[in-house]
């Protein structure tokens, strides 16, 4: 064996001399030989008596796991109502059991007690943070505006190529859960109508339910939650990993605006695809609430158009349509938000993706309440 390789001997000396316990350090206090110095440590301050003095003179090196040891040793002796110093340190020495001592004293975290007066500090945080996302999100619809207008008057600078690519993504490629989810809601909704109204003789009624229930409210609404949870959480994540890397501020730095080269192109995919998926999901919809009406009810599917024909006009189409830009243009604001606000770490990142998902649910159906009241106010 090569002798360079043979770790050097360290021990540990105790000598208690009238009151004062002296502690002489010797070799290399280093990870190779942590477990026998760990042992002698503990049997010294086990033994220790009055105050104890520990002499690093004769320590020849020493890393991270000796000063942690040292530390340690510290932690037992005071532990035992005794005085401890520290001579003889080299400076190498001095900056580990700094750094230990740091790592190892930090206190802990505070408990939190349940006060009444809590309930409304959430309340106040929330209501300033929600302030501070309105505001953000103001600012990236305006950047979005001006990118438009800047596109506009030169159309070079329109990204044709990415929003293809995320109209794509986002709408040709979520075609087939879209129209999987909303052909089973449709038919749910189809079931539970003809098992109550049949017991009123008036199943045909149900064709009503489900196409003014379906083109006015869940056609649209089904479709967004889906899109906010399916492509704005990405949105928030893509976003989100490229402010970590850095490579927003390598955009700024090479005279891009991030808004316009990453945000806009996204946005402008939602406006485009969330109408056209509305559609999809009210025809799915339809269809499974035809189906459910044939084997439940006996129902030609003749017979079911005609009255839905009846039942519904253009305009109950048009109320759910009209809905989606609105929604489309809120979950990606929500989602660019989130993105510019994650911090530098894995956890920001996925709790800002989950709060781009509830957030952006959330507004959906605010803005669909707003919408209904809006349309039962005018008749429309």
């Amino acid at each position: 064996m090569d002798p360079t390789t043979v770790p050097d001997e360290a021990w540990l000396e105790a000598a208690t001399v009238g009151g004062v316990t002296r502690l002489a350090a010797h070799g290399a206090w280093t990870v190779d030989n942590l477990s026998t110095l760990e042992r002698e440590a503990v049997t010294a301050a086990s033994s220790a008596k009055g105050r104890v003095v520990l002499d690093l003179s004769g320590v020849s090196r020493i890393d991270t796991a000796g000063a942690w040891l040292v530390h340690r040793l510290s932690t037992m002796v005071k532990a035992e109502g005794l005085a401890f110093e520290e001579i003889g340190i080299s400076d190498n020495a001095r900056r580990l059991l700094a750094a230990v001592d740091f790592t190892g004293d930090l206190p802990a975290p505070p408990r939190r007690k349940f006060r009444p007066l809590r309930l409304l500090e959430l309340l106040g945080e929330t209501t300033v943070n929600g302030w501070a996302d309105f505001q953000q999100g103001m600012g990236i619809l305006g950047g979005v505006v001006r990118g438009i207008f800047r596109a506009i008057l030169k159309p070079s600078r329109f990204r044709f190529t990415s929003i293809v690519f995320h109209v794509d993504r986002t709408g040709l490629q979520a075609v087939p859960i879209i129209f999987l989810m909303s052909f089973l809601i449709g038919g749910i909704v189809a079931q539970q109508g003809i098992f109550q109204l049949s017991f009123f003789g008036a199943t045909i009624f149900v064709v009503d339910l489900v196409g003014i229930l379906v083109l006015r409210e869940l056609g649209v609404l089904l479709t967004a939650i889906m899109l906010a949870g399916r492509s704005g959480s990405a949105y928030t994540a893509e976003i989100g990993s490229m402010k970590m890397r850095e490579e927003l501020d390598a955009l700024t730095v090479i005279g891009l605006d991030p808004t316009e080269v990453l945000i806009m192109p996204r946005i402008i995919a939602l406006v485009i695809v969330l109408p056209m998926l509305t559609f999809i999901s009210d025809i799915a919809a339809l269809m499974g609430g035809a189906l459910v009406c044939y084997i439940y009810a006996d129902m030609s599917f003749q017979t079911f158009i005609l009255q839905l024909r009846d039942a519904v006009a253009l305009n109950t189409l048009l109320v759910g349509i009209l809905k989606a830009p609105f929604m489309a243009l809120i979950i990606g604001i929500v989602a660019a938000t989130e993105g510019l606000a994650v911090q530098g770490s894995t956890d920001s990142l996925g709790r800002k993706t989950t709060s781009s998902v509830v957030k952006a649910i959330f507004m959906v159906i605010v803005v669909d309440g707003i919408f209904a009241v809006f349309f039962a106010a005018i008749a429309y």
